[in-house]
């Protein structure tokens, strides 16, 4: 069974940065795309980053691009976002996502199968 365990939130001033971690287990993941949501209090779960873990390749929401940077360690089976100069706005539950690389988009929620428990990021300003 697919486990995702994300870590790596907290409080930190605007400007600031962190780093989410989401440790992926229960089976191969060499066919699957990885994503990062988030959800703020009263307003739904936005799509923030996702990479494929086949070919590295990434792709990110406007809001964050230049700012955020979303990678994988494959010894590790572990997905990192780095987040970099924060803002108030970038507060949030952040959570890890699996599905499969089979195609469709991947900024959709609703096309991820697999989800961790999510990690709070404050930004304070």
């Amino acid at each position: 069974q697919v486990q995702l365990v994300e870590s790596g939130g907290g409080l930190v001033q605007a400007g600031g940065s962190l780093r989410l971690s989401c440790a992926a287990s229960g089976r191969t993941f060499s066919n699957y795309v990885m994503g990062w949501f988030r959800q703020a209090p009263g307003k739904e779960r936005d799509f923030v980053a996702a990479i494929r873990w086949s070919t590295g390749s990434t792709y990110y929401a406007d809001s964050v691009r230049g700012r955020f940077t979303v990678s994988r360690d494959r010894a590790k089976n572990t997905v990192y976002l780095q987040m970099n100069s924060l803002k108030p706005e970038d507060t949030a539950v952040y959570y890890c996502s699996a599905r499969g690389d089979y195609g469709g988009s991947f900024y959709q929620s609703s096309n991820y199968g697999y989800w961790g428990q999510g990690t709070q990021v404050t930004v304070s300003s």
